[in-house]
């Protein structure tokens, strides 16, 4: 049978794996993922991916690809997939593309969201899919803050110590800072992000919500490409990839695009 191009959207709780890229001596998602796949298409299989989220980072709608000569139907790739996989994965959708589709490359956009629990206590039974703060935040200064950041800007005070080898400008499209319950949502849309950028940008909104840092100090902090002036890199528990960016045909694409995506 020839090559078949099949796309999954995987959600996972990422609190017992070293990440999504695989590793030698440590469980990850892809790893996990790329086990399953053998098992069931009867060859190694190679899977692409939209963006590698870090060790105790989860996916809502992560999106990879991977090409099989298996005869099973997609549907059915799709449902022994899910029977074989640990509880803390699962396949959201499955579905054949274009054999040029490519996970990573075709990819327009990312969204992100970071999950800050803000009230006094906290219940232990979620404990890994949030942050915990007790301080109140001011929403409307994390607002004025956000639109200094929005657009093209190098974001070298922004990143990870991974990310020092990638370009450090980015295009961030939209940050909405969101109120749900005892919740609040940073959610960020962006081309691309740099190691840790989503968890450092949030730590950064924190310290302006709390009163640490001045919504007009944003400007400098971004100009002065200096780490320690910006907030805090939050842990990786409230972080969510959720969704991914798609165009409606795949063109050819240039594969030079980073890959050093907020973990």
């Amino acid at each position: 049978m020839s090559s078949r191009n099949i796309r999954l959207t995987v959600e996972y709780d990422g609190t017992a794996y070293s990440g999504w890229q695989k590793q030698p001596q440590a469980p990850t998602v892809q790893g996990t993922l790329e086990d399953r796949l053998k098992l069931i298409s009867g060859h190694p299989v190679d899977l692409l991916v939209a963006g590698r989220t870090d060790a105790g980072v989860h996916g809502l709608g992560q999106t990879a690809n991977f090409h099989t000569r298996s005869p099973l139907t997609v549907a059915r790739i799709h449902q022994v997939l899910n029977q074989l996989l640990p509880h803390d994965i699962r396949i959201v959708k499955a579905q054949a593309v274009p054999a040029n589709f490519h996970a990573t490359y075709h990819a327009l956009a990312k969204l992100y969201r970071y999950v800050i629990r803000n009230t006094k206590d906290y219940t232990v039974f979620d404990r890994n899919t949030y942050h915990h703060l007790r301080l109140p935040l001011d929403l409307a200064a994390m607002r004025e803050a956000a639109r200094h950041l929005i657009g093209s800007h190098d974001f070298t005070a922004f990143r990870g110590t991974l990310g020092k080898r990638a370009n450090p400008k980015r295009n961030l499209m939209k940050i909405e800072v969101k109120k749900k319950g005892g919740d609040v949502l940073l959610e960020f849309t962006g081309e691309s992000f740099l190691h840790q950028m989503v968890r450092i940008l949030s730590g950064t909104l924190v310290y302006v919500g709390t009163g640490k840092i001045k919504p007009e100090e944003i400007p400098g902090i971004l100009k002065s490409k200096d780490r320690r002036r910006a907030g805090p890199t939050l842990p990786p528990n409230g972080l969510f990839l959720v969704k991914v960016f798609y165009p409606k045909a795949f063109p050819p694409v240039k594969k030079h695009r980073s890959q050093e995506e907020e973990e």
